[in-house]
């Protein structure tokens, strides 16, 4: 018979062994996200993904923020993340650092996420729940993704699109 796992049978980390445990090098960028509900869950996400940084930039709430806990659980005292105002200064630092910038977003060069190939030093950058990745973002990407939709609204939420794109490219690298 099948059960569920007690908390544990889960040999959760705590925040301590997680801080020192070797992360993925992938970061996360989330660029002007508006709902803190939205940056909660991805502080959840990268946790859950072992992501080496977070980065909020722009509009992008930060922590302390009861909003923010409210869906990060405590995965904000785990998640190494930072808060940079430009964008740009975060893309910039990132490259020069040898990552390459991957936007998540619907252009006429993105690649649907199954045809993407991860390598190792990425960061992902995700942009506003309505308006999207910041237009000056888009001379820094080395390749943009998008996840292919057939329904009519041809967008998901941030979070959710984080959740699939992060899983995705661990999925990946860990092959």
């Amino acid at each position: 018979m099948n059960r569920k796992l007690s908390f544990e049978q889960l040999n959760r980390l705590s925040i301590e062994e997680y801080k020192k445990i070797d992360k993925f090098p992938v970061v996360v960028v989330l660029d002007n996200l508006r709902s803190l509900n939205n940056v909660g869950s991805f502080f959840r996400t990268c946790d859950a993904f072992r992501v080496e940084k977070l980065y909020l930039t722009g509009i992008t709430g930060c922590p302390p923020n009861k909003e923010i806990y409210k869906t990060a659980l405590g995965a904000e005292n785990a998640v190494a993340w930072e808060y940079v105002q430009e964008v740009i200064q975060v893309a910039q630092n990132l490259k020069n650092q040898g990552y390459k910038i991957i936007l998540v977003e619907q252009t006429l060069q993105s690649i649907p996420l199954k045809n993407f190939q991860p390598t190792s030093k990425l960061a992902l950058f995700f942009g506003n729940e309505v308006q999207g990745i910041s237009e000056s973002l888009l001379s820094w990407a080395d390749f943009c993704i998008e996840i292919p939709q057939y329904g009519t609204k041809h967008s998901l939420n941030v979070a959710v699109t984080g959740g699939i794109v992060i899983h995705y490219v661990i999925e990946h690298l860990i092959k």
